[in-house]
């Protein structure tokens, strides 16, 4: 890949919400575990290696459907919405496969804890890069349950670790739009004496 190339994958990636797939079409799982690997090979302090990664696809993503629904209708007090509710119970299953991003807490007492949620963001951008790379689509929610009390547990997390939220994947029906951004001379300052 040239330097171009990669110029244009950054600037063309886009959220692909999961209304926006085609729910006919199911995306490989070896497409999937080689984003995985990818997602695996993001910057770390500490080589710490902090995410974590729960998978559902098939009859899987009912399951999420399932549990997530439960766990919000439990645990969402005077906080509750019948849309939301709807919507988990409804988007998983317009996706390929969908990831619960998972941050494992470091036992390096060294590394703050900020740097292991940062860690995982990178492992993320690094998903949405393949995803992109593949002509896929991808949409990275911290919605639903993820900052409920304790959802953490619900995907193999400890009381210390983090729920980072869900990363929907599958094939694109209809494209996301271009998008702008801020000109870069308008967000950076150089200092050079």
């Amino acid at each position: 890949m040239t330097s171009t190339q990669f110029n244009e994958l950054v600037k063309n990636r886009r959220s692909v919400f999961p209304s926006q797939f085609d729910e006919s079409k199911k995306v490989d799982d070896a497409i999937i575990w080689q984003i995985l690997e990818n997602a695996t090979w993001a910057p770390n302090h500490g080589k710490t290696e902090p995410w974590f990664f729960t998978v559902f696809t098939g009859e899987g993503l009912q399951t999420l459907a399932n549990l997530q629904s439960q766990y919000y209708l439990d645990h969402a007090g005077e906080s509750f919405k019948e849309d939301k509710l709807k919507k988990l119970q409804q988007q998983p299953l317009r996706a390929s496969h969908v990831i619960a991003l998972g941050m494992k807490r470091s036992q390096k007492k060294n590394i703050p804890e900020i740097e292991d949620v940062e860690a995982v963001a990178c492992a993320v951008q690094n998903i949405y890069l393949s995803v992109s790379s593949y002509g896929l689509g991808g949409y990275w929610t911290t919605g639903g349950i993820t900052y409920l009390d304790g959802a953490q547990r619900l995907f193999g997390l400890d009381e210390a670790d983090k729920l980072l939220g869900f990363f929907y994947i599958g094939h694109v029906a209809i494209p996301s739009p271009a998008a702008n951004r801020i000109a870069i001379d308008e967000k950076s300052e150089w200092i050079r004496t």
